[in-house]
């Protein structure tokens, strides 16, 4: 313990390396981030650093944590360009999963295995090479890899449709995968933490509808192309599509490179949530085991992602089977039709957080998913297929909620916990499998009771979070880490003024008064 009362880290962590060994040096305590903090850089002045291409060590405070509104939106604009990248090729998936059935004649349950290849690398990357570079190189250069690993996996689907090779598709599908969770081992997190932690959920929700819309341009992309032709059974629409997906991706791949951003450190996440302590958010720094909130999100995510996933992969199977003579193309019509209600819900849901608690918010559209999947799977024609569409609606707000609660409080494990939050998306490639064993040998609206065991799995963790981290939650809410003072002079309802002052950030007005007794300052 230091002499302050608080206690001292001892493990260790890489700095950098000379030649062919690496440089360890203690991980920073939190007196020493306290010291920094006094001596901390303008937040004003990040954004004009003389190299933003080079890694910033994790132990050092950039000053980052305290960034403002005004500051975080250009590198949150740029970051949401993936949002839509991902949405669209999870949007894809989806399509292809079923077009693959008709044109390589695989059944329901080889298709899944599409699915399982794709979030199977969500269990890999986030945990191994990717966690590593987020950590080692920070944001930007794992925007980079991610985003290179992506173009390569999406100009591998030509020589799979020359081949007309499922297994060529499989393995393509795997590495676009082990791309974009790479790019959502940082996109998520670094959305989540650019800018006032009372405003991440919002940050992230709508940052989240950018995926959306993605996933809803990919279906109608995909019924005006893949399906124009119902007796078509080439791949040749299918490879083309990928090329261009690969040519833009390379070229955002080069914008990054050039792109100034500010980069946000664990040291910066342990700063913030130190000053964040005197709103009541009960952050205390614990080892990462005992981030027992953490792991509950994990596997409520693990569940919800593979129960979202199985319905998304199965919709259209399962409109043609409550609604017998329905066209595939049909099918991918009223998937988009579902997907813009998972698109209006994230934008609707970003307006409820605007006004309600993010806990309660998550709670209630976790339990109308409950109750919907329930309906969808004891009714069938228009009417199963409207309660199946309004699922996808109260989907909306799940992934990104649960993203941001579960890293509440964990401070200098930010981007750790983050690793291991996106690696629970690999739960899409453990129930869709699942869902077409059961629909091959009963049928797809029966199997619906698969995701609907995930989302009772799921539904326990909002409810946990109202019951017993109330407190801590809502002090975020209160937190003016990152306001503008004068800007915005309603602070406890969450809803900005417009009064006068001096414009000064909360992180130079709490860093002078961080070590004194009187809450003046702050």
């Amino acid at each position: 313990m230091s002499q302050s009362g608080r206690p001292v880290r001892k493990d260790n962590v890489k700095v950098g390396s000379h030649k062919d060994h690496e440089v360890m040096e203690p991980k920073s305590t939190l007196d020493d981030v306290s010291e920094q903090m006094l001596q901390r850089p303008l937040v004003a002045g990040i954004k004009a650093q003389e190299d933003g291409k080079k890694s910033i060590s994790n132990g050092a405070v950039t000053g980052a944590s305290q960034i403002t509104v005004r500051q975080s939106i250009f590198p949150i604009c740029l970051v949401t360009t993936l949002f839509f990248l991902w949405g669209f090729a999870y949007g894809l998936l989806d399509v292809l999963n079923s077009h693959f059935q008709t044109t390589l004649g695989v059944t329901k349950a080889q298709g899944a295995g599409l699915s399982g290849a794709y979030f199977g690398a969500y269990f890999l990357a986030p945990l191994t090479y990717a966690g590593w570079i987020v950590r080692r190189y920070g944001y930007r250069w794992t925007f980079i890899t991610g985003l290179c690993i992506f173009g390569v996996g999406s100009l591998m689907f030509w020589p799979s449709g020359v081949k007309r090779s499922f297994d060529g598709f499989v393995g393509s599908m795997f590495i676009v995968g082990s791309g974009l969770s790479t790019l959502e081992t940082s996109a998520n997190p670094y959305i989540a933490t650019c800018g006032p932690p009372r405003y991440s959920d919002l940050r992230l929700n709508l940052s989240q509808s950018f995926q959306a819309l993605g996933s809803v341009v990919a279906p109608l992309l995909a019924a005006q192309v893949f399906f124009k032709n119902v007796n078509d059974t080439s791949l040749t629409t299918v490879q083309y599509t990928y090329l261009a997906v690969a040519c833009f991706v390379f070229l955002l791949a080069v914008v990054f490179f050039f792109a100034q951003i500010p980069e946000i450190t664990d040291s910066d996440m342990a700063d913030g949530e130190e000053m964040g302590r005197d709103f009541d958010t009960g952050y205390v720094d614990k080892p990462l085991y005992k981030q027992y909130v953490l792991f509950w999100g994990v596997l409520a995510q693990f569940c919800y992602v593979g129960s979202q996933v199985a319905i998304a992969n199965f919709f259209i199977n399962y409109v043609q089977q409550v609604r017998p003579g329905t066209s595939q193309s049909t099918g991918s019509n009223l998937l988009a039709v579902a997907q813009s209600l998972f698109a209006i819900g994230r934008f609707f849901s970003s307006l409820c957080m605007r006004y309600l608690k993010p806990r309660h918010v998550l709670w209630l559209f976790m339990t109308m998913i409950v109750i919907f999947i329930s309906c969808a799977i004891g009714v069938g024609g228009n009417g199963g297929i409207a309660t199946l569409s309004l699922v996808l609606f109260f989907e909306s707000c799940i992934y990104p909620t649960i993203f941001t609660l579960s890293l509440r409080g964990l401070g200098r494990h930010t981007k750790r916990g983050a690793s291991f939050i996106v690696s629970s998306v690999s739960g899409g490639a453990v129930f869709p499998p699942i869902l077409g064993v059961v629909a091959d040998a009963r049928d797809t609206q029966v199997a619906m009771c698969v995701p609907l065991v995930g989302f009772v799995v799921s539904w326990s963790f909002p409810l946990y979070l109202n019951l017993y981290k109330a407190k801590e939650l809502d002090g975020y809410l209160k937190s003016k880490v990152g306001i503008v003072v004068g800007e915005n002079a309603s602070v406890e309802d969450g809803r900005g003024g417009s009064g006068g002052g001096e414009e000064k950030t909360s992180g130079e007005t709490l860093g002078q008064s961080f070590h004194e007794e009187e809450e003046g300052g702050r």
